[in-house]
């Protein structure tokens, strides 16, 4: 419904690599002089990470991970508490979708702000009902219990799959639940549907769970990337996080340039599932849409109000929000430059 058709072009980001694996990937990793990286010394970045530190992974994997500046990966279970993080002064750089930060920002106070967009796939973001459930459709979850991760995309996508079923929210006993709990609250029977994302859809799926409901073609693409204040007023700081976005962006280049054998093995290992569906998971996310990140925008910011604006509707909001309070365009020149 609210799907855009935002085409970033992965080509110009693409790196020009030899035959030898990772060697080209090297030579370039540095988007510094010696004297600028000597200034990047002595900072360090807080980073979130959802899932299983994937960006962490894909940068080493790409010979990219030979920083400046020092990373610190923080593995969290969601966006949500990325943002709840950073709010309370643990982490400098979050990632998440378009609404953590809606929810972390709604009490008029956030401190931070949304400075960067990466463009990537809307798969496995999905409804799922556990093995030998009569439930075949979203409809049929009328009066069902439904778990699924508050304040996140499972709970946007949710919404909206009920309403294209002609559902209210009131129609389902909705049940607020972390990924791992809302999982094990599945497979334990208390459950009878779970909205989820990321590896807790691919255990799911492992565990004889089938897919009732999708959010590929009702999420964006947009997933935001959201400095801690203090760091924007830091030029050091400001110029390690734009390097790192490109990086990861790099990265992901790389990967899609017939290095993705070596990638979903690592993805595989990581998440526990066989190895030709590792692959394939890959293939068809960056089929789907390359994962490349941009500047801030127009667009994405009016993307993320529409999000918002459901929010409201829903009530989970009190009062219409105005996301552009929190979005910046502080990074874009040092972002624009290291892409």
């Amino acid at each position: 419904m609210f799907q855009r058709t935002l085409r970033a072009s992965a080509a110009a980001l693409f790196l020009t690599l030899t035959a030898a694996c990772g060697a080209s990937a090297e030579a370039e990793s540095s988007s510094f002089s010696s004297s600028s990286s000597s200034d990047l010394s002595s900072v360090t970045l807080r980073v979130g990470a959802t899932g299983w530190k994937n960006e962490e992974a894909i940068l080493k994997y790409a010979g990219l991970d030979d920083t400046p500046y020092k990373v610190t990966w923080n593995l969290f279970q969601g966006g949500d508490q990325q943002l709840q993080a950073m709010r309370a002064g643990a982490l400098d750089l979050a990632s998440s979708s378009e609404i953590p930060p809606i929810f972390a920002a709604a009490d008029g106070e956030p401190n931070f702000k949304v400075v960067a967009v990466q463009r990537a796939a809307t798969l496995n973001q999905e409804v799922v009902v556990p093995k030998g459930s009569k439930v075949t459709d979203i409809a049929g979850l009328k009066g069902k219990r439904v778990g699924y991760v508050q304040n996140t995309t499972a709970h946007y996508f949710l919404y909206e799959l009920l309403r294209q079923a002609g559902l209210e929210w009131s129609d389902i006993d909705a049940k607020p639940l972390l990924p791992n709990d809302g999982l094990a609250a599945l497979n334990g029977g208390s459950l009878d549907a779970f909205a989820s994302y990321g590896t807790s859809i691919i255990t799911a799926h492992q565990q004889g769970a089938t897919t009732v409901g999708s959010g590929k073609d009702i999420l964006s693409g947009n997933f935001l990337w959201s400095a801690k204040d203090s760091v924007l007023k830091s030029p050091a700081q400001k110029a390690a996080v734009a390097d790192l976005i490109a990086r990861i962006t790099r990265a992901y280049a790389y990967v899609r340039d017939g290095h993705e054998d070596g990638f979903a093995k690592i993805t595989a290992e990581a998440t526990h599932q066989p190895l030709a569906q590792a692959k394939k998971d890959l293939l068809d996310a960056q089929a789907q849409r390359p994962t490349a990140a941009r500047t801030v925008g127009d667009d994405t910011i009016a993307s993320q109000q529409e999000v918002a604006d459901v929010f409201t509707e829903l009530g989970a909001l009190k009062t219409k929000l105005d996301v552009k309070s929190f979005w910046s365009t502080a990074l874009d020149a040092d972002l624009e430059k290291a892409l």
